[in-house]
């Protein structure tokens, strides 16, 4: 049980720092800081959308539109930061593995 708990994390840690990139990426985009037309950044542009739209387009469904700003990646960080703090605190030491 403590390994599928530390894969879990470790997919929950992965998956964060895919948001993460992919945050900054857009950032890029829409301050115009990196070409769009570069064969490299279109296609790490491609893998973090595909990676990060399934999760953030129901979230986007739910949230009201704000026009231009994109809250639902801090919306799914939070709730991936919950749930690890809910394997941690609560789910390991139940099924008494230690964090």
């Amino acid at each position: 049980m403590t390994a599928l708990l530390s894969v879990i994390l470790a997919v929950i840690g992965i998956f964060k720092l895919v948001l993460i990139a992919s945050i900054i990426l857009s950032w890029l985009f829409a301050f115009n800081l990196v070409n769009t037309g570069n064969r490299f950044v279109a296609g790490l542009s491609e893998v973090l959308y595909r990676l990060t739209e399934p999760v953030l387009r129901p979230v986007r469904n739910i949230l009201p539109n704000l026009g231009a700003i994109d809250i639902s990646p801090i919306v799914v960080f939070l709730l991936l930061y919950g749930l690890e703090v809910l394997i941690i605190r609560d789910i390991a030491p139940a099924l008494g593995v230690a964090p």
